[in-house]
């Protein structure tokens, strides 16, 4: 299983980290998440449902896990360590309000993926890779309408991490193949995208495609 836990060697090119919409119909999704995992490359998909009840979380994890899993792609759960946990998910994803790292490793053990957001913070960053983090996450790069941003990073932050840390980085926030180029010029490991891909006008797999062959472009 392919999960973002350690540093792609330099030639290596970016992957792509798939975030599912904030609120999904399964009865549909299902199909859509296939179709974009056989899209093309994809490292992993992150389970990000806010504010809705365990339950929810707990029905969606049991039909898309296994997608993701027949494919060799990790599945991450959104802020929720203790779910993670509990269905077996291959890591979670933590915010700055979420349980913090020490709790969500505790309760996911040492094999498992634990991801931390740390906005435009050179502090947050190094902090969470000392703690033993899998991945930072920088961003918001670009405007995204999927939530109001905390911070705007700018690329120079990803080319200090790529340079100086061996823990990877996930870029996020607006990120589109249009505009992807410059942030695999810089170093991203990953590029976590939800809008270029579920909102792709020729649907889900165009949307990976399009990307895997941005990635290309700007890494050749």
């Amino acid at each position: 299983m392919v999960a973002p836990t350690a540093k792609a060697p330099q030639a290596a090119r970016s992957r792509v980290y798939l975030i599912t919409p904030p609120k999904i119909d399964l009865a549909t999704f299902r199909g859509d998440l296939a179709r974009a995992l056989d899209g093309g490359d994809v490292a992993c998909v992150q389970l990000r449902l806010k504010d809705v009840a365990d339950d929810e979380v707990r029905r969606a994890t049991s039909a898309l896990l296994p997608i993701a899993r027949d494919r060799g792609v990790a599945f991450l759960i959104n802020d929720r360590a203790d779910l993670a946990a509990e269905l077996d998910a291959d890591g979670v994803h933590i915010g700055q309000q979420d349980h913090d790292y020490t709790t969500a490793r505790g309760l996911l053990g040492p094999d498992r993926t634990v991801g931390v957001t740390c906005h435009d913070s050179r502090h947050l960053a190094m902090q969470a890779a000392e703690q033993g983090a899998d991945y930072v996450a920088f961003g918001a790069f670009f405007p995204t309408d999927t939530k109001t941003p905390k911070s705007r990073a700018g690329v120079d932050l990803l080319a200090w991490w790529h340079e100086l840390f061996i823990v990877p980085c996930v870029a996020i926030g607006g990120i589109t193949a249009a505009n992807c180029g410059e942030l695999v010029r810089a170093g991203a490991d990953f590029l976590a995208v939800i809008g270029a891909v579920w909102h792709h006008p020729d649907g889900p797999a165009a949307g990976v495609r399009d990307l895997n062959q941005a990635i290309v472009r700007a890494q050749d």
